[in-house]
Protein backbone atom coordinates (compact mmCIF):
# COMPACT_ATOMS: atom_id res chain seq x y z
CA UNK A 1 0.00 0.00 0.00
CA UNK A 2 1.35 3.23 -1.16
CA UNK A 3 0.11 5.76 1.81
CA UNK A 4 1.44 8.97 0.25
CA UNK A 5 -0.88 8.66 -2.19
CA UNK A 6 -3.75 7.16 0.10
CA UNK A 7 -3.15 10.16 2.24
CA UNK A 8 -2.97 12.63 -0.40
CA UNK A 9 -6.24 11.42 -1.95
CA UNK A 10 -7.89 11.23 1.22
CA UNK A 11 -6.95 14.23 2.53
CA UNK A 12 -7.68 16.35 -0.31
CA UNK A 13 -11.49 14.83 -0.45
CA UNK A 14 -11.61 15.81 3.49
CA UNK A 15 -10.51 19.29 3.14
CA UNK A 16 -13.06 19.45 0.09
CA UNK A 17 -16.29 18.28 2.00
CA UNK A 18 -14.73 19.87 5.39
CA UNK A 19 -14.93 23.45 3.18
CA UNK A 20 -18.86 22.45 2.34
CA UNK A 21 -20.06 21.30 5.65
CA UNK A 22 -19.09 24.32 7.26
CA UNK A 23 -20.47 26.36 4.81
CA UNK A 24 -24.02 24.75 4.61
CA UNK A 25 -25.76 21.51 3.19
CA UNK A 26 -23.82 19.36 1.30
CA UNK A 27 -27.16 18.27 -0.80
CA UNK A 28 -26.86 22.29 -2.41
CA UNK A 29 -23.39 20.48 -3.69
CA UNK A 30 -24.98 17.70 -5.45
CA UNK A 31 -27.01 18.39 -9.02
CA UNK A 32 -28.02 15.31 -11.09
CA UNK A 33 -27.85 17.08 -14.60
CA UNK A 34 -24.13 18.16 -13.83
CA UNK A 35 -23.07 14.88 -12.67
CA UNK A 36 -24.16 13.65 -15.87
CA UNK A 37 -22.60 15.74 -17.87
CA UNK A 38 -18.99 15.41 -16.57
CA UNK A 39 -18.89 12.05 -15.32
CA UNK A 40 -20.81 10.73 -17.96
CA UNK A 41 -19.18 12.79 -21.00
CA UNK A 42 -15.82 12.80 -19.40
CA UNK A 43 -16.02 8.57 -19.37
CA UNK A 44 -17.44 8.57 -23.00
CA UNK A 45 -15.02 10.96 -24.75
CA UNK A 46 -11.92 9.42 -23.62
CA UNK A 47 -13.79 6.25 -25.02
CA UNK A 48 -13.17 7.74 -28.33
CA UNK A 49 -9.61 8.51 -27.44
CA UNK A 50 -8.51 4.41 -26.55
CA UNK A 51 -10.03 1.45 -26.95
CA UNK A 52 -11.58 -0.51 -24.10
CA UNK A 53 -8.73 -2.75 -23.65
CA UNK A 54 -6.39 0.03 -22.92
CA UNK A 55 -9.24 1.60 -20.67
CA UNK A 56 -9.39 -1.74 -18.72
CA UNK A 57 -5.64 -1.89 -18.47
CA UNK A 58 -5.80 1.76 -17.07
CA UNK A 59 -8.10 0.50 -14.29
CA UNK A 60 -5.54 -1.99 -13.30
CA UNK A 61 -2.66 0.81 -13.97
CA UNK A 62 -4.44 3.34 -11.14
CA UNK A 63 -4.33 0.11 -8.34
CA UNK A 64 -0.30 0.60 -8.66
CA UNK A 65 -0.68 3.79 -7.33
CA UNK A 66 -2.42 2.45 -4.21
CA UNK A 67 -0.96 -0.85 -3.61
CA UNK A 68 2.83 -0.85 -5.56
CA UNK A 69 5.02 -2.57 -3.77
CA UNK A 70 8.21 -3.64 -5.37
CA UNK A 71 11.32 -4.83 -4.52
CA UNK A 72 13.75 -1.75 -3.69
CA UNK A 73 17.15 -1.40 -5.86
CA UNK A 74 19.38 -2.24 -2.89
CA UNK A 75 17.50 -5.63 -2.26
CA UNK A 76 17.68 -6.64 -5.83
CA UNK A 77 21.36 -5.62 -5.75
CA UNK A 78 21.75 -7.76 -3.03
CA UNK A 79 19.79 -10.59 -4.70
CA UNK A 80 22.02 -10.23 -7.99
CA UNK A 81 25.38 -10.66 -5.96
CA UNK A 82 24.14 -13.83 -4.60
CA UNK A 83 23.18 -15.41 -7.81
CA UNK A 84 26.45 -14.39 -9.18
CA UNK A 85 28.12 -15.70 -5.70
CA UNK A 86 26.44 -19.20 -6.38
CA UNK A 87 26.57 -19.22 -10.85
CA UNK A 88 30.21 -18.58 -9.72
CA UNK A 89 30.75 -21.38 -7.06
CA UNK A 90 28.34 -24.30 -9.17
CA UNK A 91 27.75 -22.35 -12.43
CA UNK A 92 24.59 -20.85 -14.15
CA UNK A 93 22.55 -24.70 -14.08
CA UNK A 94 23.39 -23.77 -10.07
CA UNK A 95 20.80 -20.88 -10.47
CA UNK A 96 17.99 -22.90 -11.31
CA UNK A 97 17.43 -24.23 -8.00
CA UNK A 98 17.15 -20.44 -6.14
CA UNK A 99 13.87 -18.75 -5.29
CA UNK A 100 13.43 -15.87 -6.58
CA UNK A 101 10.51 -13.27 -6.08
CA UNK A 102 11.05 -10.40 -8.82
CA UNK A 103 9.41 -12.02 -11.70
CA UNK A 104 11.89 -10.01 -14.21
CA UNK A 105 15.31 -11.13 -12.76
CA UNK A 106 13.81 -14.90 -12.89
CA UNK A 107 13.31 -14.48 -16.13
CA UNK A 108 16.32 -13.06 -16.98
CA UNK A 109 17.79 -15.91 -14.61
CA UNK A 110 15.93 -18.82 -16.77
CA UNK A 111 16.58 -17.26 -20.04
CA UNK A 112 20.91 -17.75 -18.98
CA UNK A 113 20.06 -21.37 -17.61
CA UNK A 114 18.69 -22.39 -20.93
CA UNK A 115 21.90 -21.67 -22.41
CA UNK A 116 21.16 -18.28 -24.62
CA UNK A 117 23.70 -15.90 -25.52
CA UNK A 118 24.40 -12.89 -23.71
CA UNK A 119 22.86 -10.88 -27.07
CA UNK A 120 20.08 -13.00 -26.95
CA UNK A 121 19.39 -12.55 -23.16
CA UNK A 122 19.99 -8.44 -23.52
CA UNK A 123 17.88 -8.25 -26.73
CA UNK A 124 14.98 -9.96 -24.71
CA UNK A 125 15.21 -8.36 -21.64
CA UNK A 126 15.36 -4.94 -23.32
CA UNK A 127 12.29 -5.50 -25.19
CA UNK A 128 10.51 -6.63 -22.39
CA UNK A 129 11.21 -3.36 -20.72
CA UNK A 130 10.21 -1.38 -23.73
CA UNK A 131 6.91 -2.84 -23.92
CA UNK A 132 6.59 -2.94 -20.36
CA UNK A 133 6.79 1.12 -19.93
CA UNK A 134 4.95 1.71 -23.81
CA UNK A 135 1.99 -0.43 -21.46
CA UNK A 136 2.11 1.96 -18.68
CA UNK A 137 2.76 4.93 -20.73
CA UNK A 138 -1.18 4.06 -22.08
CA UNK A 139 -2.47 3.75 -18.49
CA UNK A 140 -0.45 7.40 -18.01
CA UNK A 141 -2.49 8.64 -21.02
CA UNK A 142 -6.11 7.82 -20.11
CA UNK A 143 -5.60 9.74 -16.57
CA UNK A 144 -4.37 12.58 -18.34
CA UNK A 145 -7.13 12.64 -20.87
CA UNK A 146 -9.55 12.50 -17.86
CA UNK A 147 -7.79 15.40 -16.39
CA UNK A 148 -8.02 17.21 -19.74
CA UNK A 149 -11.82 16.37 -20.76
CA UNK A 150 -13.33 16.81 -17.31
CA UNK A 151 -13.13 20.41 -16.92
CA UNK A 152 -13.86 21.04 -20.70
CA UNK A 153 -17.11 19.30 -19.87
CA UNK A 154 -17.33 21.32 -16.67
CA UNK A 155 -16.76 24.32 -18.96
CA UNK A 156 -19.87 23.00 -21.84
CA UNK A 157 -22.48 22.48 -18.45
CA UNK A 158 -21.89 25.94 -17.14
CA UNK A 159 -22.40 27.42 -20.61
CA UNK A 160 -25.80 24.67 -20.91
CA UNK A 161 -26.84 26.15 -17.56
CA UNK A 162 -26.46 30.02 -19.02
CA UNK A 163 -28.18 29.35 -22.02
CA UNK A 164 -31.07 27.85 -19.96
CA UNK A 165 -30.75 30.62 -17.08
CA UNK A 166 -31.33 33.03 -20.18
CA UNK A 167 -33.33 31.39 -21.83
CA UNK A 168 -36.02 31.32 -18.34
CA UNK A 169 -35.45 34.82 -17.80
CA UNK A 170 -38.76 35.60 -16.88
CA UNK A 171 -39.16 32.64 -14.70
CA UNK A 172 -37.27 33.26 -11.11
CA UNK A 173 -37.88 29.98 -10.12
CA UNK A 174 -35.99 28.36 -13.13
CA UNK A 175 -33.09 30.48 -12.72
CA UNK A 176 -31.47 28.74 -9.48
CA UNK A 177 -31.29 25.47 -10.91
CA UNK A 178 -30.01 26.72 -14.17
CA UNK A 179 -27.20 28.31 -12.16
CA UNK A 180 -26.28 25.35 -10.03
CA UNK A 181 -25.81 23.48 -13.16
CA UNK A 182 -23.37 26.46 -14.34
CA UNK A 183 -21.46 26.29 -11.65
CA UNK A 184 -21.64 22.94 -9.79
CA UNK A 185 -20.48 21.21 -13.68
CA UNK A 186 -17.20 23.58 -13.61
CA UNK A 187 -16.50 22.11 -9.94
CA UNK A 188 -17.01 18.72 -10.70
CA UNK A 189 -14.95 18.60 -13.31
CA UNK A 190 -11.82 20.89 -11.73
CA UNK A 191 -12.06 17.97 -8.72
CA UNK A 192 -12.36 15.37 -10.84
CA UNK A 193 -8.84 16.43 -12.79
CA UNK A 194 -7.08 18.03 -9.98
CA UNK A 195 -7.66 15.58 -7.45
CA UNK A 196 -8.13 12.18 -9.06
CA UNK A 197 -7.07 12.11 -12.60
CA UNK A 198 -4.15 14.21 -12.63
CA UNK A 199 -2.13 13.41 -9.36
CA UNK A 200 -3.02 9.64 -10.44
CA UNK A 201 -1.51 9.96 -13.94
CA UNK A 202 1.40 11.95 -12.23
CA UNK A 203 2.35 8.95 -9.70
CA UNK A 204 1.96 6.14 -12.65
CA UNK A 205 4.43 8.16 -14.78
CA UNK A 206 6.42 8.19 -11.01
CA UNK A 207 6.17 4.55 -10.76
CA UNK A 208 6.74 3.55 -14.54
CA UNK A 209 10.29 5.66 -14.11
CA UNK A 210 11.23 3.62 -10.82
CA UNK A 211 10.40 0.62 -12.98
CA UNK A 212 12.64 1.36 -15.82
CA UNK A 213 15.28 1.84 -13.54
CA UNK A 214 15.08 -0.81 -11.42
CA UNK A 215 14.37 -3.42 -14.57
CA UNK A 216 17.64 -1.58 -16.49
CA UNK A 217 19.33 -2.82 -13.12
CA UNK A 218 18.17 -5.99 -12.88
CA UNK A 219 19.33 -6.16 -17.15
CA UNK A 220 23.03 -5.04 -15.99
CA UNK A 221 22.95 -7.57 -13.68
CA UNK A 222 21.81 -10.39 -15.43
CA UNK A 223 24.48 -9.48 -17.73
CA UNK A 224 27.16 -9.08 -15.38
CA UNK A 225 26.33 -12.61 -13.73
CA UNK A 226 26.31 -14.14 -17.38
CA UNK A 227 29.46 -12.51 -18.14
CA UNK A 228 30.90 -14.27 -14.79
CA UNK A 229 32.07 -11.26 -13.29
CA UNK A 230 33.56 -11.28 -10.04
CA UNK A 231 30.52 -10.61 -7.55
CA UNK A 232 32.41 -7.60 -5.49
CA UNK A 233 32.39 -6.31 -9.20
CA UNK A 234 28.60 -7.16 -10.06
CA UNK A 235 27.85 -5.52 -6.59
CA UNK A 236 29.69 -2.30 -7.61
CA UNK A 237 28.48 -1.99 -11.15
CA UNK A 238 25.33 -1.79 -9.40
CA UNK A 239 25.57 0.44 -6.24
CA UNK A 240 25.81 2.97 -9.96
CA UNK A 241 21.71 2.74 -9.99
CA UNK A 242 21.67 3.38 -5.83
CA UNK A 243 21.76 7.25 -4.73
CA UNK A 244 24.86 8.37 -3.31
CA UNK A 245 23.64 8.38 0.22
CA UNK A 246 22.83 4.69 -0.10
CA UNK A 247 25.94 3.97 -1.78
CA UNK A 248 27.54 5.08 1.70
CA UNK A 249 25.12 3.05 3.63
CA UNK A 250 25.69 -0.18 1.46
CA UNK A 251 29.61 0.49 2.58
CA UNK A 252 29.17 1.02 5.99
CA UNK A 253 27.10 -2.35 5.91
CA UNK A 254 29.74 -4.08 3.95
CA UNK A 255 32.31 -2.81 6.96
CA UNK A 256 30.01 -3.91 9.29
Amino acid sequence: MDLATLIGLVGSIVAIMTAIFMGGSVATFVNGPGLMIVVAGTMTVVLMKYPISVAGHAIKAAAKAFLHKAQTPRELIEKCVELANIARKEGVLGLEQVEIENEFLKRGVMLIVDGNDENFVRKMLSNDINLTIERHEEGQGIFKSIGDVAPAMGMIGTLIGLVQMMANMDDPKALGPAMAVALLTTLYGAVIANVLALPVADKLSLRSKQERTTRTLILEGISAIQAGLNPRVVEDLLKTYLPGSQREFAKEDEAA
